[in-house]
């Protein structure tokens, strides 16, 4: 047998290449891509939702997987990975992003899931108004029972009710109230998919728009994998943009914004743990 110094000499490695390891678990090999995303994943459970995994976890959340949130130790998760239920893709877009959030604090160890494609398509009004804010409309009111239930029957008692602070007033097309209300499935806003506000309207140095949010910093998906966020089909996001208009994801993967009666996707996000 040949020593280790007299083999040819490399310079990568190659996502296939197979390494071997040894421990309290006996000599197994493991294939390079593997062995990097685990070594990562050891530095804490918070690195976990710096490295883009993208690998296909089953068609349910396991016991250990269950058993790894709940934890804490989010062993063998990261950023990408994803669930394939009922013939939908769920993805995890980040990982204890609302822990120590709300009026009544959030302590629990949790995974955010948005999937893969819209899940179907509504109106946020019925006409171009955005009166009452996000809280107000159609789609908070009537328009996501049918994500909820789709949700629901996919992951059961893992989905998770944390409080959130939503907008519930409009004055001249700009945020004014808002309040803080129990929350399970929602529409993203513009800061979680690009990180800012795009079209939200900002503060003219006389009136301040009541932009208060716990959605405060882009999901982790969106930041290590830009391109999940476009679908190729309009979206909404939750942000009141004007009088008429809130904001959308557009087709081409622009930002963009819509009005209140137009049909486009709903795509939200969710707690589970």
């Amino acid at each position: 047998m040949s020593k280790l110094i007299d083999y040819p000499a490399a310079t990568r490695f190659d996502s296939g290449d197979i390494l071997i390891k040894d421990g309290t678990n006996g000599t197994k090999k493991i294939t390079a891509k593997n062995a990097a995303i685990d070594l990562a994943g050891m530095v804490s459970a918070e690195q976990h939702r710096m490295i883009w995994g993208g690998r296909n976890l089953g068609t349910s959340v396991s016991a250990e997987q269950k058993a790894a949130i709940r934890n804490r130790t989010f062993d063998n998760l990261y950023i990408g990975d994803y669930w394939v239920i009922n013939g939908i893709t769920w993805r995890i877009w980040d990982i204890n992003y609302f822990n120590h959030s709300g009026d009544t604090e959030l302590a629990k160890p949790h995974l955010v899931i948005v999937p893969d494609s819209a899940l179907y398509s509504h109106v946020m009004n019925d006409t171009n108004t955005t009166e009452g804010g996000y809280v107000g409309s159609k789609m908070y009111k009537e328009g996501l029972e049918q994500a909820k239930t789709t949700i629901k029957a996919a992951f059961g008692d893992m989905l998770l009710t944390h409080r959130d602070y939503l907008t519930n007033a409009v004055t001249d097309g700009k945020p004014s109230a808002g309040g803080w209300f129990d929350s399970q499935v929602e529409l993203m806003n513009e800061i979680m998919v690009y990180g800012c506000h795009v079209h939200t309207p900002g503060g003219d140095g006389a009136t301040v728009p009541y932009n208060y949010t716990t959605g405060r910093q882009q999901f982790a998906a969106a930041m290590l994998n830009p391109s999940i966020v476009n679908l190729r089909y309009w979206y909404w996001l939750r942000d009141v943009v004007s009088s008429a208009y809130f904001a959308v994801v557009i087709d081409y993967g622009g930002a963009g914004y819509g009005l209140a009666s137009d049909s486009s996707g709903v795509r939200p996000y969710f707690l589970i743990g």
